[in-house]
């Protein structure tokens, strides 16, 4: 037992050694694209290594691509639309870039546990009527569409805030709030309420 103790814990020092080398070999090819991985790097749930990945896959020449929507579909996380006679079937996205798409929907998870962020409450808001799955990929999508605009303009993320969806629509919250109480049982006068 001590034998085999001994040759694990050298082959666990082997990879050890592998990783830090190719860690190396990456930050080595990654440094002309520093500027482009510290803007990534903004966007909530993406780290470092998110970041080498996007652009491993993505590049940083936003030109190839003559939108968001067909670097969406290129990589396989845009929704489908299958629709026909007023019946909605699958919405499933499509095979693309395996890599670029585990990638993003580790950032998604990852952005889902931050706080009082956009992305964050994108993600509450789809998990709450589609699942956590859907919703890793559809924040995922997000982060997809944001990462094309920094790149292309060169500028870093801008955060709209954990509020964002319920200032777009105030007056739908306030009439789902005042639902929410009636189906509580509490009686609501909206005289007495000054907006």
């Amino acid at each position: 037992q001590k034998m085999m103790l001994s040759m694990q814990l050298k082959h666990i020092e082997t990879l050890d050694e592998s990783i830090k080398e190719l860690d190396k070999e990456i930050a080595d090819r990654m440094r002309p694209f520093e500027e482009a991985l510290e803007l990534l790097d903004t966007i909530p749930g993406v780290n470092r290594r998110n970041a080498e990945e996007i652009i491993a896959e993505i590049g940083v020449d936003m030109s190839r691509f003559p939108s968001a929507e067909h670097l969406s579909s290129w990589s396989g996380m845009a929704p489908g639309h299958n629709e026909s006679a007023d019946k909605r079937k699958s919405g499933k996205t499509r095979k693309g870039n395996q890599h670029l798409r585990t990638t993003l929907v580790q950032s998604a998870r990852s952005a889902a546990r931050q706080k009082d962020t956009y992305l964050a409450s994108q993600y509450r808001r789809i998990c709450s009527r589609r699942g956590s799955n859907r919703a890793a990929v559809a924040v995922g999508h997000s982060i997809l569409i944001i990462a094309y605009h920094i790149l292309k303009k060169k500028q870093p993320y801008i955060e709209l805030g954990a509020n964002y969806f319920e200032q777009r629509s105030k007056d739908a919250a306030i009439k789902r709030a005042l639902q929410l109480l009636q189906n509580a049982g509490i009686e609501i006068n909206l005289e007495n309420i000054v907006a």
